[in-house]
């Protein structure tokens, strides 16, 4: 696999997100995810976008991280917010998830982040399995779904 670091807005991302958020609406029966995001969120040295490729140079796995500090959504100066963790579905199961969170924290780590913090749901027991078998653990809630009863924070010191 190849990992390299695009823009939020690389038609690849693009395509990968919206495979995301139908997974996401299929499994909450809902729209997706609605958080708020951008492409100058991920950009260095403020975040990193990252897709894995495969031999074929077809995109099957992305994820990335945005700076956060302090603010009224629960977040704390330092933070590092993994978002858009995915795998498609024929490429799961090969380590992909957990190449691609290593490759995350060690850039936000090399930029100074204190913490790397996540929100996942209930209905996505795969994630909170990578997450707590890679050293997440329950944090207080956050962001965007922070009242919402299916949300699931998670915090790992960098």
């Amino acid at each position: 696999m190849n990992i390299r670091s695009v823009p939020f807005d690389h038609p690849d991302a693009v395509k990968l997100n919206d495979q995301v958020q139908a997974e996401y609406a299929e499994r909450y029966g809902d729209d997706g995810d609605a958080t708020p995001l951008d492409a100058a969120m991920f950009a260095p040295p403020l975040g990193l976008y990252l897709i894995a490729y495969d031999e074929q140079d077809r995109p099957v796995a992305t994820g990335g991280w945005r700076t956060q500090e302090e603010n009224d959504e629960g977040y704390s100066d330092g933070d590092a917010e993994l978002k858009r963790m995915y795998v498609i579905p024929e490429a799961r199961g090969l380590g992909l998830a957990r190449r691609m969170l290593a490759a995350l924290e060690d850039d936000a780590r090399t930029a100074g982040r204190a913490r790397m913090v996540l929100e996942t749901g209930s209905k996505q027991p795969e994630a909170v399995a990578l997450y707590r078998s890679s050293g997440y653990e329950p944090c207080v809630k956050f962001g965007y779904y922070r009242f919402h009863e299916l949300s699931l924070c998670y915090a790992k010191p960098l």
